[in-house]
């Protein structure tokens, strides 16, 4: 069963990517708001969940996230990681590039050996804003699933019709290696057809792009939640291990979760 984020602050969770990870949704606490309707979200279709659209105000944001900083430092678990994820796409929040300056400052003043990631679906890249406030966070995490558009449409459904693997590829090539490429890997059925990103083909255009927009580092990594399309299958970490190292033969680094 998908499921939501209900809180502005959550967790902390033990993040298989990223470690004691104390999470912050800058989206609706009671809907999703994305600009992708991935077939394997854990907060299911975007069309479930018609109700307000309200981002989470900067300013509630800043004063939850200084509290439970202060409150878990005060216990002796501060957080390894600060994670921008929740009910959608975070860029999408229209301070974005002030909460991150907010939350830069809180975690140098109260817990500097924390990190701060982001967890993006990279369609806002185009924005000059979304790119400063990514390129000032520790570890920028941007998903690129396929080198084609047709298993890029199908897997992701991004909300807008003229998204292009191509354009995002050439948006995170101008990162210069400051950001981790993230890719989920699955198979089985999608509106009555198969659908596959494990194969040779997709698996050697996906490389090249790889190669050509040489990430400091890669993660892949298959289903671990509920989906809301229920014909998905998850790819063993054999398989997973296997396209990992083909990753490192680029000599760049690729965790497998």
């Amino acid at each position: 069963m998908t499921s939501l984020f209900h809180d502005i602050i959550f967790g902390p969770v033990h993040s298989r990517r990223l470690g004691l990870s104390l999470g912050v949704n800058l989206l609706p606490t009671e809907s999703k708001l994305c600009s992708f309707d991935c077939i394997y979200c854990e907060c299911g279709w975007n069309a479930e969940h018609p109700g307000a659209r309200r981002f989470n105000p900067r300013e509630e944001v800043r004063r939850l996230l200084e509290e439970t900083l202060r409150r878990m430092v005060a216990e002796g678990t501060p957080p390894d990681v600060i994670t921008f994820a929740g009910n959608g796409e975070p860029t999408l929040h229209p301070d974005f590039e002030g909460v991150i300056d907010d939350t830069l400052a809180l975690r140098d003043a109260i817990c500097p050996t924390a990190r701060v990631s982001v967890l993006s679906n990279a369609t806002q890249l185009h924005r000059a804003e979304v790119r400063r406030a990514l390129l000032r966070v520790d570890n920028p995490i941007l998903k690129l699933d396929s080198a084609f558009d047709e298993t890029a449409r199908r897997m992701n459904n991004p909300q807008r019709p003229t998204y292009s693997v191509h354009i995002v590829a050439e948006q995170m090539k101008a990162f210069g290696g400051e950001m981790i490429l993230q890719t989920m890997f699955l198979r089985g059925e999608y509106d009555g057809a198969p659908i596959d990103n494990t194969t040779e083909r997709e698996v050697a255009a996906w490389l090249a792009l790889v190669a050509q927009i040489r990430p400091r580092q890669v993660m892949v990594y298959s289903l671990d939640r509920d989906t809301p399309c229920p014909t998905l299958e998850k790819v063993p970490r054999e398989e997973l291990q296997r396209i990992a190292a083909r990753v490192e033969a680029l000599g760049i680094p690729c965790s497998v979760a």
